[in-house]
């Protein structure tokens, strides 16, 4: 999978000239992925990077450190990512892409790998409405699709609001269909420095899935792009 992410990648950015090359990095209180903590709850540090082409091809790779219950060894994720993203017209654009999640520190023969398709589509770059599905949802052997809708809301220059709600929808033999919700402040401290405070919340079923790892809590980060 990653020989073909690569070749992917590689072909898009080749096939026409460079348009740029992106970063980000975060520090925050706790990594919330779609409703659920990926490091029991604790700090860490997220970096990613981005190369794109002037036709809306790009490739990326984001890190972050993680830890789960049971402990299978991981401690880190890569997500290796190639696809297109482009205006479709003035108010509507669109993002497809392959995404690869990728646990290299796992403990010898477990393997927590998996891939997913993805899209998403803005309008007005403010409203989103996002799809992800995979035949081995969370390395379930099982397929899972995911559902967001969100929006933004610009206060001012400095601050905003943004408050999505997801839907995961599992396979039976593997476990209940959840559902999340998130909410959050951000404050455009300086340049391109933002912190961003943002409250998360799972049903029941996630808390049946995920346990002490879903349900409310709040995420305190710094981020920034460069």
């Amino acid at each position: 999978m990653r020989r073909m992410g690569a070749l992917v990648i590689g072909m898009a950015i080749s096939g026409s000239a460079l348009a740029g090359v992106d970063g980000n990095a975060t520090l925050t209180t706790d990594y919330v992925w779609r409703g659920s903590s990926q490091t029991l709850e604790d700090p860490t540090v997220q970096a990613g990077v981005k190369l794109s082409s002037e036709s809306g091809w790009y490739g990326s790779v984001w890190g972050s450190g993680v830890s789960f219950e049971p402990d299978a060894g991981a401690r880190s994720e890569f997500d290796f990512v190639a696809g297109w993203g482009g205006s479709l017209s003035e108010d509507w654009a669109l993002d497809v892409n392959l995404t690869h999640y990728m646990y290299p520190s796992t403990d010898q023969g477990v393997d927590l790998d998996w891939t997913e398709l993805n899209g998403t589509v803005t309008f007005k770059g403010n409203y989103w409405l996002s799809m992800g599905v995979s035949d081995d949802a969370l390395a379930s052997d099982t397929t899972g699709t995911y559902a967001q809708l969100g929006a933004r809301f610009p206060i001012n220059d400095q601050w905003r609001i943004e408050a999505a709600v997801g839907q995961y929808f599992l396979d039976k033999e593997y476990a209940d269909d959840y559902l999340h919700g998130q909410l959050s402040a951000i404050w455009k401290v300086h340049g391109p420095w933002e912190l961003r405070l943002t409250a998360h919340d799972t049903d029941n079923a996630g808390k049946r899935l995920f346990g002490s790892n879903a349900g409310s809590r709040v995420e305190f980060a710094i981020q920034t792009a460069f």
